[in-house]
């Protein structure tokens, strides 16, 4: 770690300071705010505080809520916006960790056929399991293995051409595993015609109404896998520079590399196999930070977190609402927001140049 410290004084790396870090923090407040208070029962923050006061035992405060909004409120709105904040902070820091480790400004959280992998695990139990089986027990699961087959096959295929400390051969593998699970995808949906609708359902992202048992299973994966990134994220300056130059600096590129992917890599699956896949989080959030931060990854990753955060509160926010009764999937929402936006990253950054 101190050989990683002097590279990353070396390009003048800077943590998060006090004011963007309270910025970060308020925009997850406000969304929070939001993603709690937004929906069609009406329920003001008054009232929410008040009925957080009453569950907290304070004296002298009971909830104004009869027991169906309290329901609403605590099953519902609740365990789903903290879900939406988990996905989304884990699919931002992924993104920004990976797009460091490759040195490479638009990878992003699916890069090495976490996408293909979840893609190919879910279309399989929605197609060859009884309906009873492949509902949200079996169906994250299914989907995490699958995740977690594909980034295996694709390190296996980087040690097998000998060079697996070269991030580019790493891409190149998982661009491989994600063809041949994309591929073989699509020769199930072509036998199984009758779950195109499910699977297409499940590959553009939702959250959903489950209550807080999504909650308590992805928690543990998303702040682990987040806490080993934060903790190595002065290294991930060092390698950004690219894997010669760490080495030289006294950096264990594989072994540290490795560490950083597979955190990110297990992250992601555990939040794609809740949510199903939603796009652009982990290229817009951590593009959108440098623009205003800088690309120091001491800050950016932290920050990548709370804002991803924020951000898919908001999204799922406008799915759930856009066209109530109705819910557009997410994964359409940050689509729509996330290609113009990265058009004009691409502009400012070309602009700059």
């Amino acid at each position: 770690m101190e050989a990683a410290a002097a590279p990353a004084r070396a390009i003048r790396v800077r943590g998060v300071t006090p004011g963007w870090a309270a910025a970060a923090l308020a925009f997850l407040g406000a969304a929070l705010v939001t993603g709690v208070v937004a929906g069609p029962v009406d329920i003001g923050v008054g009232d929410v505080l008040r009925s957080l006061g009453d569950k907290l035992g304070v004296p002298g405060v009971t909830s104004p809520l009869d027991a169906t909004q309290e329901s609403i409120l605590w099953d519902l709105r609740v365990p789903r916006v903290l879900l939406a904040a988990l996905v989304g902070g884990m699919l931002a820091v992924a993104g920004a960790t990976y797009q460091g480790v490759f040195s490479n400004p638009l990878a992003d959280p699916y890069l090495l056929g976490v996408a293909a992998g979840a893609g190919l695990g879910a279309t399989l139990a929605i197609a060859y399991l009884p309906h009873a089986l492949a509902g949200r027990q079996v169906l994250p699961f299914a989907a995490f293995a699958g995740a977690a087959v594909a980034v295996a096959l694709a390190y296996g295929i980087g040690r097998a051409a000998g060079r697996e400390r070269d991030s580019a051969t790493l891409v190149l593998a998982g661009v491989t595993v994600a063809s041949f699970f994309t591929a073989l995808q699509t020769f199930v949906q072509q036998q199984n015609t009758d779950t195109l609708q499910e699977v297409t359902s499940w590959i553009l992202g939702s959250l959903p109404n489950t209550g807080w048992s999504d909650v308590a299973v992805l928690a543990p994966y998303v702040l682990g896998a987040t806490a080993v990134i934060v903790a190595l994220r002065r290294t991930v300056d060092v390698l950004s520079l690219g894997d010669l130059e760490a080495a030289s600096l006294g950096v264990d590129v594989r072994r540290t590399r490795l560490a950083l992917v597979v955190a990110a890599t297990v992250g992601t699956a555990a939040a794609v196999a809740v949510s199903g896949l939603i796009a652009f989080v982990g290229i817009i959030v951590p593009h959108a930070i440098r623009l205003v931060v800088g690309t120091s990854y001491r800050g950016l990753l932290p920050l990548s977190f709370v804002c991803g955060a924020g951000f898919l509160i908001l999204a799922d926010v406008v799915a759930r609402t856009a066209l109530a009764p109705a819910e557009v999937p997410i994964g359409v929402i940050t689509a729509l927001f996330g290609a113009p936006f990265f058009a004009l990253v691409l502009r400012a950054r070309g602009s700059r140049a």
